[in-house]
């Protein structure tokens, strides 16, 4: 896959008003499946659909849960911080910014600066 194959299934991703709605609602924090369908207003096959498309990008991540009971489900939450989509001698770039440690984020920093 090229680098633009991979901007435009990312931009296709979060464009995507059902994925948007998910996302918003996981900002605030961790949930599940079905507390999503029930609070997003969407069926669950759909929830999952775009779970899916977003695990896909790495936009979010399912952590499993044990009740008491013995019983297990997972609860997604946003694996980012924010994200930056530019439009430079058309084409388009989107970053995706994470929780990372001080190493990281200083060689992101410089690529960053690298490139400008």
């Amino acid at each position: 896959m090229t680098d633009e194959q991979h901007v435009e299934e990312i931009l296709d991703t979060i464009g995507d008003p059902k994925a948007r709605l998910i996302l918003a609602e996981i900002s605030r924090g961790p949930r599940s499946a079905k507390e999503l369908s029930e609070r997003c207003e969407l069926s669950q096959p759909t929830v999952y659909r775009r779970l899916d498309m977003l695990k896909e990008h790495d936009l979010v991540v399912g952590r499993t849960t044990i009740v008491e009971d013995g019983n297990h489900f997972k609860r997604y939450e946003c694996n980012f911080n924010s994200t930056l989509i530019s439009l430079e001698d058309s084409e388009y770039d989107v970053r995706v910014y994470r929780n990372e440690n001080l190493p990281d984020r200083f060689t992101q920093l410089w690529d960053d600066l690298q490139r400008a």
